[in-house]
């Protein structure tokens, strides 16, 4: 469902169709002449007025869309962050200073 229902166009842009029609006016053109230049213009006006929302609604709807899959991400990654992380400690180096000391211990008792 379109709404079709044609909005009257506001007094500035009448005004400024107007001053268009009449700056490009030809010597021998008649005043309805140029109110129909003037509509014509104005209708431009308000094409490219309404060609502007749909481009800005667009860019609004892209906007959200990546803001909202960069909250997501942001979300997620709070989660990995909350991870624990649990070192484990070799046995080998414990294991290779028992072995120093007894043989520093066997060394000084043998002798």
């Amino acid at each position: 469902m379109t709404n079709n229902r044609y909005q009257k166009p506001s007094p500035q842009t009448q005004e400024d169709a107007l001053k268009i029609a009449k700056s490009i006016q030809r010597p021998a053109q008649t005043k309805e002449q140029t109110k129909l230049i003037a509509q014509g213009i104005q209708q431009g006006i308000d094409i490219y007025k309404k060609q502007q929302k749909e481009k800005a609604r667009a860019l609004n709807k892209k906007l959200k869309k990546v803001s909202s899959q960069k909250s997501e991400l942001v979300e997620s990654d709070d989660q990995e962050i909350e991870t624990h992380i649990v070192y484990r400690q070799h046995g080998l180096p414990w294991l290779l200073l028992l072995l120093t000391w007894l043989g520093m211990g066997v060394y000084w008792f043998t002798q």
